[in-house]
């Protein structure tokens, strides 16, 4: 059995001597907490992704729970979203009491579509939130012009730091309410956080107070300024989802380095396709894997199922077997028993897509050797189906 030495996960993050030089100059300091670090993060970010402003927060799941409630979504309201997708991006909605409304995803890009949108919106639709599924980025435009003006527009572009649209805007400035993720495997990473973009306004320093307990001056102000006696006066009930500066030390160097990650993706991914289409079963792949503007943060396959003889779990394990760190990304929402009893509509691709979808790793930690024995695994667990089932087994 063709098997690594070693584990390949299907994701982390390349930190290197940049990384920890910036991380040692934080801690000289003294301040670790949220400071100047994580303010000039926020700017960088800012002019990296064409958007007017950012507030960085301590996870995508925080960005995404804080769009919703800048945006006034309560009891009785209805979110959309896809149920091909992480759970936060259903749960935020939750947890502000609105109603989860799943749409069905296209086949090819694994992303929610203008007409899936349209076909479960209702009279208590308040929100749609757009999933830039793997670093595909969602032709948003299109998607705002498919609903009416009162529903608010957010992306989960939890995959898509450094995505472009097919007019060559980033992810980020639409300005929607945008939120990324800066998870130990995302293309740009700190450990964990994430960060919401947006227009520059009132919006931005409602965001920045909620994310510190509603007060109306982060912790580095008022402890650096020397004029400050008394307690600010909170008027809105906050959270504690702020950042670090240790983070945002991370952040601005992996930042700097996205265009080296970049070119390592791609590579990996470029081989992936090589080495997939020359496999005698046929490998559907993400639209668009290799364009310009994708992310690739996921390289996501779809296997023909039926006619291998074996269940995608039963690749996914043969795989695991190898060493080799395939995942699935992801199983359904509609599908778990914390939603059984939500409004899914009629999802026949997703239905259809959780059978089949299968992630291999992909990372600026790998190089096209890497992928070349993921490939080579996956023709081996191909061929083993195929003569299992040739024998009747």
């Amino acid at each position: 059995m063709l098997r690594r030495d070693t584990y390949l996960p299907f994701g982390q993050p390349d930190f290197g001597d940049l990384e920890i030089q910036a991380v040692s100059q934080v801690l000289r300091t003294g301040w670790v907490g949220m400071g100047a670090e994580t303010l000039a993060f926020e700017r960088e970010l800012a002019a990296a992704c064409g958007a007017g402003a950012v507030v960085a927060v301590n996870s995508c799941t925080s960005a995404l729970f804080l769009s919703l409630l800048v945006l006034g979504i309560k009891p009785g309201d209805e979110v959309v979203v896809p149920s091909l997708t992480w759970i936060s991006t259903a749960n935020v909605a939750r947890h502000l009491g609105a109603t989860v409304v799943f749409a069905d995803v296209s086949p090819e890009t694994l992303c929610m579509t203008p007409a899936s949108v349209r076909a479960v919106l209702g009279p208590r639709t308040r929100a749609v939130i757009v999933v830039h599924y793997g670093g595909y980025a969602v032709d948003v435009a299109a998607i705002r012009r498919a609903v009416p003006a009162h529903i608010a527009v957010v992306e989960d572009a939890a995959h898509a730091w450094g995505a472009r649209d097919a007019t060559g805007r980033p992810v980020g400035g639409s300005g929607n309410l945008t939120c990324f993720s800066f998870y130990a495997n995302k293309n740009l990473s700190t450990g964990e956080g994430g960060a919401i973009a947006l227009a520059d306004g009132p919006e931005a320093d409602r965001l920045r107070s909620l994310r510190q307990h509603g007060l109306p001056q982060d912790a580095w102000k008022r402890f650096t300024d020397p004029r400050r006696l008394e307690a600010l006066p909170v008027t809105e009930l906050g959270y504690k989802m702020n950042y670090t500066d240790l983070q945002a030390s991370l952040g601005r160097v992996q930042l700097r380095r996205q265009p080296e990650f970049a070119d390592r993706r791609l590579a990996i991914a470029r081989t992936y396709v090589e080495a997939l289409a020359s496999l005698r079963w046929p490998i559907a792949m993400q639209d668009g894997i290799l364009a310009p503007g994708h992310a690739r943060h996921l390289f996501v396959i779809q296997l023909p199922v039926a006619g291998l003889g074996q269940s995608r779990h039963d690749v996914l394990k043969a795989m695991r077997d190898r060493n080799v760190g395939a995942s699935l990304h992801y199983p359904p929402i509609h599908l778990m028993p914390l939603y059984a009893g939500s409004r899914p509509g009629a999802l026949p691709n997703t239905d259809r897509l959780a059978q089949r979808i299968l992630t291999l790793p992909i990372s600026a930690t790998m190089t096209p050797d890497d992928a070349r024995f993921v490939s080579d695994a996956l023709a081996d667990v191909l061929a083993s189906g195929g003569r299992r089932q040739a024998a009747g087994e």
